[in-house]
């Protein structure tokens, strides 16, 4: 997200926007390193295709699930501190990594995930170009 957020435009739309973008961008991933997974497997035939198709799918729905996360979460945090500093995408950054986390279903993983994401997200949000 660019700049500030205007005051017309709902967060869910934000989300979905950013959804449609970063799952595009997982799927394009998932048809990237699915062949070569399956290659490193032996795969062939049905199965290979089967093998791609769970992965494109794996993919896209994990980078869309933490793209509409992030957006929706930072674009309410700023809305309710009526900010737009760094601390927004800290918070959204543990909050979707604590989301993508929680899959493993093990709370250290969790915590990891929420704090690296977290940092690396407040630290991108701060960078100018």
């Amino acid at each position: 997200m660019e700049g500030k957020i205007a005051g017309d435009v709902p967060c869910s739309s934000l989300a979905v926007d950013s959804i449609l973008r970063v799952g595009t961008a997982g799927l394009i991933w998932g048809l990237c390193t699915g062949p070569y997974d399956a290659n490193k497997i032996g795969l062939t035939g049905i199965g290979r295709a089967s093998f791609v198709a769970k992965s494109v799918g794996k993919f896209g729905f994990q980078c869309g699930l933490f793209g509409g996360i992030f957006s929706f979460t930072r674009c309410g945090i700023q809305r309710y501190r009526k900010q737009n500093d760094w601390v927004n995408a800290l918070i959204a950054g543990a909050v979707a990594g604590a989301a993508v986390g929680a899959g493993t279903r093990s709370w250290k993983q969790v915590a990891g995930m929420a704090g690296l994401v977290s940092a690396f997200c407040a630290v991108a949000d701060n960078s100018k170009m």
